[in-house]
């Protein structure tokens, strides 16, 4: 009975931090930007293509994450000069602007790489033990490069010159600039960095999941389910999000089945939108 407390515990930690990975990077865009986001999670799929492009290259897997950075940070700065900032980041323009560059984006992938499922291989294989039973050795990898971007995410937001900057133009954009602040460059610099985040959570979680043109769509559901749940704008917010959403979802797979969980969180959504639509941590 120990065993398996101990595992589920360790699969529904994984499950949280892993969807934190998943979210961190539409909750930097829409919580500090206020865009809409959709096409994030086709940023997530090409992310997850990149890898299986390296690692069918016969490189090194490792070598994924300098190209993530590179693809996505380039098709970032492209959509943020292109589309958003010509919508002047409004959050319904940019919604329906970025719904159809994500249809785009797939139709692309299905152009090169087909749409049969492609796969990557772990490039951490085996099992470390964890007292006395085994837990797969990547997914524990995941869930410490999770926690130490988040860790990462509230330092640099809270403590750094840049952060300090964000928070500024965020409440009041035009005394930023009075001030001297380039709005324009920053709120560039942190679409791209949303991009690029959702770019490496698809290199990270490529080999754990299939791999095909449509695996954003789910992936972005989720991520909006935690922000309605969560709330928007704030670190404290993202945790929470993904541990409600997280938690619910690998504790109710285990008892019933994942359609039965994924009906919870629709629920559960919804409550939230009726009751609590700013979600438990909202950006005061």
């Amino acid at each position: 009975m120990d065993a398996i407390v101990l595992i589920q515990g360790m699969n529904i930690l994984y499950t949280v931090l892993a969807l934190a990975l998943v979210m961190m990077g539409l909750a930097i865009v829409m919580g500090l930007l206020n865009v809409l986001n959709i096409v994030h999670g086709e940023f997530i799929m090409i992310g997850a293509f990149t890898a299986y492009a390296v690692q069918a290259a016969g490189w090194p897997y490792i070598l994924s994450v300098p190209a993530v950075f590179l693809v996505c940070g380039a098709l970032g700065l492209v959509v943020e000069r292109l589309l958003i900032r010509p919508l002047r980041y409004d959050p319904f323009d940019t919604l329906l602007a970025t719904w159809g560059l994500g249809l785009l984006l797939r139709k692309f992938v299905e152009m090169f790489f087909g749409r049969a499922f492609r796969s990557v291989q772990v490039p951490l294989p085996g099992s470390l033990q964890i007292a006395g039973h085994s837990y797969p050795t990547y997914r524990i990898m995941i869930m410490a490069i999770s926690a130490a971007l988040l860790v990462s995410l509230v330092i640099w937001f809270r403590k750094t010159r840049t952060g300090s900057r964000i928070r500024a133009m965020v409440g009041n954009p035009t005394l930023a600039e009075a001030v001297g602040i380039s709005t324009v460059a920053l709120a560039r610099n942190t679409f791209v960095a949303g991009t690029i985040l959702a770019g490496f959570a698809g290199v990270v979680i490529a080999p754990l999941v299939p791999i095909e043109p449509q695996m954003g769509i789910t992936l972005v559901v989720n991520a909006f389910f935690m922000i309605i749940i969560g709330g928007l704008g704030t670190v404290v917010g993202l945790i929470g999000g993904a541990t409600m959403i997280g938690g619910i979802q690998s504790a109710v797979s285990a008892v019933f089945d994942p359609t039965t969980a994924y009906l919870s969180i629709l629920a559960l959504s919804v409550l939230f939108l009726w009751r609590w639509p700013r979600g438990i941590f909202p950006r005061v």
